[in-house]
């Protein structure tokens, strides 16, 4: 695979950033390609240079998150869920910007609302494989109960964190939540 230059992914890198600020200030309707031209210190046609319109410069940017989660997903679920979940909380951190202009905004039409559903049907998926069905304690309930729980739970309890300006370190917030989980799956 070829390198990309990185004038390039410099460029990208500031195209997301500047739709990523944009969106905690207003309604993703109301940006406009040239406001994000203008956060990103950049000529509007260049925008168009790596992007469709701006649609699709955030559906790149919200893919590359989900890719870097899935890719997450595969090894944690080897592990105890307080260990697999700590990368996951340090991840949200570390991508606060992102994830609450996402998730966390007080305004539900300035992120786009299948993000949230995109993100719940992904811990839903990834939950799958960990219900526990030798110990008895979810003899009585169906899996995509069990799942709908669990992953309405999770993604609340990131809602919640990242609302409140991550009041518990991501180490702390894995170790509630790897309980909680482990109650309910």
């Amino acid at each position: 695979m070829p390198k990309v230059d990185r004038r390039i992914l410099k460029t990208q890198e500031a195209m997301k950033k500047a739709v990523i600020e944009l969106m905690t200030e207003k309604n993703f309707d109301h940006i406009t390609i040239q406001d994000i031209a203008d956060r990103a210190n950049i000529n509007r046609g260049t925008i168009y240079l790596h992007y469709q319109d701006k649609y699709d410069l955030l559906d790149k940017l919200i893919a590359s998150h989900f890719d870097e989660l899935e890719a997450m997903d595969k090894w944690a679920c080897e592990m105890d869920w307080i260990d697999a979940l700590v990368p996951y909380f340090e991840y949200f951190e570390n991508h606060y910007l992102f994830f609450s202009a996402m998730l966390a905004s007080n305004d539900a039409k300035s992120a786009p609302s299948s993000f949230r559903t995109r993100l719940l049907a992904n811990f839903m998926a990834g939950f799958e494989g960990e219900i526990d069905r030798e110990s008895g304690k979810n003899a009585e309930l169906s899996d995509d109960v069990i799942l709908q729980y669990a992953g309405t739970a999770y993604v609340g309890l990131i809602e919640w964190w990242i609302r409140n300006g991550m009041p518990y370190p991501p180490r702390d917030m894995a170790k509630q939540a790897g309980i909680l989980l482990g109650r309910s799956l």
